[in-house]
């Protein structure tokens, strides 16, 4: 499902933008600048390149999309769910909900969860092994957020860069009137780039990408309170007002 409201809100800001610009009596075209765009772009990507491994930052890239196209998150049909294995357990033990583990649709945590509760595994066992899996999931795709959290971080101080960069051409060239105005564009329109892209696509992102991280590891802890719950035995009305906190 699309996220409407991240496409709404980026249109939004370059809305504003560029109706401010007119409002001013400028151009659109005094704001598309080739050569501040490879600056800021080009040192921005080559500044988290240098400092993520190849892994960390192909995973950033690919998580971008989760921003436009976010993963469904159902607390309330998972609780559902949680309570229904509960009843089963309770009427037919923990090994009538074997035919369960792969007849759901919440995923590889939920199936190796109900598998070691069909197993039976000591409570804490099944939440020790169950949250050490949440900590690394949730490590490696912060990692992946972390890249964008530097892009933002990065990009307007590679903008200030192309700012002096493009001074110093207006120095180089004050004899010549007619090439001051190139650099003096690259300079501002650097800045603008750089300090744009951090606080409208960068940080946001970065940020949407956490947000979206710790609303699954939520789902991963629900979960596990549900599978320990079943596996001490204890009544479905109290697991039910126990998981209900998660929805608050």
């Amino acid at each position: 499902m699309i996220d409407i409201i991240s496409i709404i809100g980026l249109l939004v800001s370059l809305i504003a933008i560029i109706g401010g610009q007119l409002l001013e009596g400028g151009h659109i075209g005094s704001l598309l600048q080739t050569t501040a765009f490879l600056i800021v772009l080009g040192g921005t990507s080559g500044a988290i390149m240098l400092q993520s491994s190849p892994e960390v930052f192909l995973r950033g890239m690919k998580m971008l999309k989760l921003v436009f196209q976010p993963p469904k998150l159902d607390a309330r049909g998972l609780i559902r769910d949680v309570l229904n294995w509960s009843q089963i357990a309770r009427k037919g033990g923990l090994l009538a909900l074997e035919p369960l583990i792969t007849d759901q649709q919440h995923g590889r945590f939920a199936n190796k969860g109900l598998q070691m509760l069909v197993d039976g595994a000591e409570p804490e066992m099944l939440r020790e092994a169950l949250e050490l899996e949440i900590d690394a999931y949730d490590e490696h795709y912060r990692q992946g957020a972390k890249v964008w959290e530097a892009a933002g971080g990065y990009s307007p101080t590679i903008g200030i860069l192309g700012a002096v960069m493009g001074l110093i051409h207006v120095m180089e060239n004050l004899s010549d009137p007619s090439k001051l105005g190139g650099g003096i564009a690259v300079a501002f329109v650097a800045t603008i780039y750089g300090v744009g892209a951090a606080n409208l696509l960068f940080l946001p992102i970065g940020n949407k990408l956490k947000s979206i991280i710790g609303q699954e590891v939520m789902l991963k802890y629900l979960l596990i309170d549900g599978l320990v719950a079943i596996a001490n035995g204890e009544n479905t009305r109290v697991i039910e007002s126990k998981l209900q906190g998660y929805l608050i």
